[in-house]
């Protein structure tokens, strides 16, 4: 290991990144320098403007993979290697807002009973159920159940932040049946390998399966069931504020894009603000 790339991931460390975040950066500055052929170091705005263009105009790569470069490469000269630059030498590309395809509730689970592998059915159900990202239903613990308080608990999620999601009694159901059958220790979803969880890559190869099987013509990836739920809880009169700590989101303008997508949305007469309609909740 360069002392370059310890000093980086030490800083990385200080500031607390997840590990992910942490992996990609590094992998991103590795592949900057394989680019040139030379330390980063020795690289300067001229350099890191040419890799933008050969992301974009060569390889082009989609703004949000380029913007995780410049994220890696800010990082590492703001920060690591402390160079004073201007904010413009490091241009941060525009995002590209677009709404997620969302499905309907016969279409989910219609998708659902086409997984014919059990454990992947289970943790794909609670994706949808409790409105999970990936990784936080594949790092969910038998533990993290709770039926008295009818909670699931994600432990540091998106952000490195612990959150409360709901447990339908129709969820704990389908996980004690889970639970009777493959009886899991530590993790809720174990993977091959012991000790450890599922992976995501796992998850979504049995996502994939079950897309080619149902025959839906929509895009489906495991967070598309995040977006349906949150989409169906909206349209069952769930307010926004609610799905945004549901969600885990930091910010209420990332949840409000949900009210472009619903076919209807607001409080229902029959329910009072900030309660949890029926939604995914009911259906599964």
């Amino acid at each position: 290991m360069t002392p370059l790339r310890q000093r980086m991931l030490e800083d990385m460390g200080i500031r607390n990144l997840a590990e992910n975040t942490q992996l990609s950066y590094l992998q991103q500055v590795s592949l900057y320098a394989g680019h040139f052929h030379r330390s980063p170091e020795e690289l300067g705005p001229e350099q890191v403007r040419a890799y933008q263009v050969h992301l974009t105009k060569t390889r082009k790569l989609a703004p949000s993979t380029v913007s995780i470069a410049t994220a890696a490469l800010r990082f590492l000269y703001k920060v690591t290697l402390k160079r004073d630059w201007a904010p413009d030498d490091i241009p941060m590309p525009k995002k590209v807002f677009k709404l997620p395809v969302v499905l309907s509730p016969q279409e989910v689970m219609h998708f659902l009973a086409c997984v014919d592998n059990l454990k992947q059915r289970t943790i794909l159900t609670t994706a949808y159920a409790a409105g999970l990202r990936v990784s936080e239903a594949t790092h969910l613990k038998v533990t993290d159940v709770d039926s008295q308080r009818m909670v699931l608990r994600i432990h540091q999620g998106k952000g490195r932040r612990d959150r409360y999601v709901m447990l339908s009694p129709r969820l704990l159901e389908t996980l004690r049946e889970y639970w009777k059958v493959v009886r899991p220790k530590t993790w809720l979803f174990p993977g091959d390998i012991p000790g450890q969880p599922i992976t995501r890559f796992a998850v979504e190869r049995a996502c994939q399966k079950a897309h080619r099987a149902a025959g839906i013509p929509k895009p489906i990836t495991p967070h598309s069931l995040r977006h349906a739920f949150a989409t169906h809880l909206l349209e069952s009169g769930t307010d926004v504020r609610r799905i945004q700590l549901l969600l885990g989101h930091r910010s209420l303008a990332t949840t409000s894009r949900y009210l472009k997508i619903a076919t209807t949305h607001g409080v229902r007469d029959d329910q009072p603000a900030g309660s949890v309609a029926r939604g995914p909740a009911a259906a599964v």
